[in-house]
């Protein structure tokens, strides 16, 4: 498998939310437009197993850049999110 940028070559701009769009999982969980208990435990699943097969490969000093790097990224994750809920709430104020 060729190695896939974490960033777009052009602009800079992070590509792992692209690459997660693509994933067989998220597609299957999102097809009906929406998420169940389910397909959220098995997605959880499938990070907490990746956590536990990558993390002992790492020395000290890469364990602690890769936890900032996913704090950082979730945070990232939360944050636009956030900002879609709120570029969608109506720009007027109900006046009745």
């Amino acid at each position: 498998m060729a190695r896939q940028s974490w960033l777009d070559e052009t602009t800079g701009a992070p590509m792992i939310d692209q690459y997660a769009r693509r994933l067989t999982s998220f597609l299957d969980s999102v097809a009906d437009g929406e998420v169940d208990d389910d397909e959220l435990k098995a997605q959880e699943e499938r990070v907490t197993a990746l956590m536990r097969e990558i993390e002992p490969l790492l020395d000290d000093a890469l364990h602690a850049k890769i936890t900032q790097l996913l704090c950082e990224l979730t945070a990232y994750d939360a944050m636009q999110m956030l900002y879609m809920v709120n570029a969608q709430r109506p720009k007027t104020k109900f006046q009745g």
